[in-house]
């Protein structure tokens, strides 16, 4: 039985995909200061949109994610500085892999297959496509991702996560393939202006053969 799937708000959104990125990438730097989460949400590179965050929005959604069960607070031995780490996966019951995929999503909207397999690489092993499918594929069924239309100028579809719906707006349709036109050539016309030449001749003969009572 699937459990209930929290629902989060833009900053939570972004707060926990960081945790997760930064758990899975800079292990040594893990668990993260508010400091620290605050410049990996802001980060150029790696997210969509570009956020500017002030310390206070982080806080406040750090204490959000606290309750739903995916981040909790860590004071270390002999430090004064309060950390936080996720728990999402033990909230949403995922491992590493499947985590990666849903940070990515979190972090930067709707993608293909092939742009997450490439971008998930840097957090989690994926030796092909069809692992990055698995996962995508096991997700979807868990009710955490949702298809998507192709982004403009392509014809593949995308999958999001559903965490957070109103994160990144798109097209709730699934875009289908458009029919391409036909393009004709000069002996296609020739050909179909002959049949139809054959045709009209085949009934002319015809009505001859009736009159003539053949």
């Amino acid at each position: 039985m699937n459990r209930e799937l929290p629902k989060l708000n833009d900053a939570e959104a972004r707060v926990l995909g960081v945790l997760i990125e930064k758990a899975l990438t800079t292990p040594d730097q893990y668990p993260l200061s508010i400091n620290a989460t605050l410049n990996g949400c802001n980060q150029k590179s790696n997210r969509e949109p570009v956020t500017s965050f002030v310390e206070a929005e982080v806080v406040v959604a750090l204490q959000g994610l606290v309750p739903k069960a995916l981040a909790g607070r860590v004071m270390s031995a002999g430090s004064r500085v309060e950390r936080f780490r996720h728990s999402a996966n033990q909230a949403l019951d995922l491992d590493d892999a499947h985590l990666a995929v849903l940070a990515e999503l979190l972090l930067r909207g709707p993608q293909t297959a092939s742009e997450l397999r490439a971008r998930v690489q840097r957090m989690a092993p994926t030796p092909d496509l069809a692992a990055l499918v698995e996962r995508v594929d096991q997700l979807r069924t868990r009710g955490m991702l949702r298809d998507v239309a192709a982004a403009p100028g392509s014809r593949t579809p995308r999958v999001m996560q559903v965490l957070a719906p109103d994160l990144h707006r798109v097209d709730d349709a699934v875009a289908a393939p458009q029919p391409q036109p036909r393009r004709t050539s000069n002996n296609d016309e020739r050909i179909a202006a002959l049949e139809a030449e054959c045709a009209a001749l085949r009934a002319d003969f015809d009505a001859l053969r009736r009159e003539l009572g053949s």
